[in-house]
């Protein structure tokens, strides 16, 4: 077995937000995401097939949800669930560090 470390093989640089897919398996995706000052479209939303559990592992975000308007900050530690088809954005994440999360999605 290898062991990877989540932390570990994060350009400085980061132009665009890095997604990699660490697991996928017929009836669940895992993520890692790494985001230093990126956000959403305006005009985008995420609308899932899938269940998402995402945890901010170190770094500060802020989602909203499209129905509430609902601005959500997360900080390292934080974690939630965001059902199907709920419509939500990236509204904002830290420009000075980098956030990374991970996403767990699954029916």
């Amino acid at each position: 077995m290898k062991i990877l470390n989540i932390l570990a093989g994060i350009s400085p640089e980061l132009p665009e937000e890095l997604t990699q897919v660490l697991l996928d398996r017929d009836d669940l995706r895992i993520e890692r995401i790494v985001s230093r000052g990126q956000a959403s479209a305006a005009d985008f939303w995420y609308d899932q097939e899938q269940d998402e559990w995402v945890l901010v592992i170190c770094g500060r975000a802020r989602l909203q949800f499209e129905a509430s308007g609902e601005l959500v900050d997360m900080k390292a530690g934080d974690y939630l669930q965001i059902p199907a088809h709920t419509r939500h954005r990236v509204d904002w994440t830290d420009p000075d560090q980098k956030t990374i999360w991970l996403a767990v999605f699954c029916p």
